[in-house]
């Protein structure tokens, strides 16, 4: 089954400095039918402006994942981290026993879009940490390139987080056709940054997400050149103390 949320069912809220499209409740949003998606709890998608952004703030017991889109992001926090995430790069951070951190458009003059990924760990009160890493265009080329997987998982590109989650990007040429299978009792979430695909037989745009329950198999056809992401996740998961 394969569930495509358009671009204009994502709750947007625009202000002066920012223009966010939540796909899952968050904040003063609260839609009991958007509370999370197997253990995926938060997809922002932010266009921040120049010299503006998120103060200091608390998170907790996350696996928190940026990809900058466009732009570059100032990242700070209490831990003594501070970095700038550059385009095609992306972060990951485990927000464990709990953390305080500030997000800021670097450039006074360019927009910064970028997308934040909330995934329950596996765990409670984990060590906090933070890595990011660029991953090129070149590399994702006309396939899904794994930049996120489990901890347990060996993989010498990807960063890992604490729970059993996989997420890939792709840069997906006209016509061009990407394949991903999923192992029994696990779905997938999909979005199409920019472009137009075909998800099996589903017509994607760009903003378009899809949510897909028992489909062993996902095909995805480029129709225009298309930037996306793709997240394996399990139906289940657990959160030990």
């Amino acid at each position: 089954m394969i569930n495509v949320i358009k671009s204009s069912e994502h709750y947007h809220n625009e202000e002066d400095w920012l223009s966010t499209y939540w796909h899952f409740s968050f904040a003063h949003y609260q839609d009991p039918q958007k509370l999370n998606f197997g253990p995926l709890r938060v997809f922002n998608d932010d266009i921040i402006q120049p010299g503006t952004g998120f103060d200091l703030h608390p998170h907790r017991n996350m696996e928190i994942v940026t990809y900058v889109i466009e732009g570059e992001l100032d990242h700070k926090d209490n831990q003594g981290n501070h970095g700038v995430i550059q385009a095609g790069e992306v972060q990951r951070m485990t927000a464990g026993s709990g953390i305080l951190h500030s997000e800021y458009n670097h450039s006074k003059e360019k927009p910064l879009r970028l997308l934040q990924i909330w995934i329950f760990a596996n765990k409670r009160d984990l060590d906090l940490s933070w890595e990011q890493r660029r991953f090129d265009k070149a590399a994702r080329l006309n396939k899904l390139l794994p930049v996120i997987v489990p901890e347990n998982e060996k993989d010498g590109q990807a960063l890992h987080i604490h729970q059993d989650t996989r997420i890939y990007i792709s840069s997906l040429s006209p016509g061009s056709k990407v394949e991903h299978n999923l192992a029994k009792h696990r779905k997938a979430y999909v979005f199409v940054i920019e472009g137009r695909v075909k998800l099996n037989n589903s017509e994607m745009e760009a903003r378009d997400a899809a949510k897909t329950e028992n489909e062993g198999r996902l095909a995805i056809q480029a129709e225009r050149p298309t930037e996306l992401i793709l997240l394996d996740l399990p139906e289940k998961y657990a959160i030990n103390n």
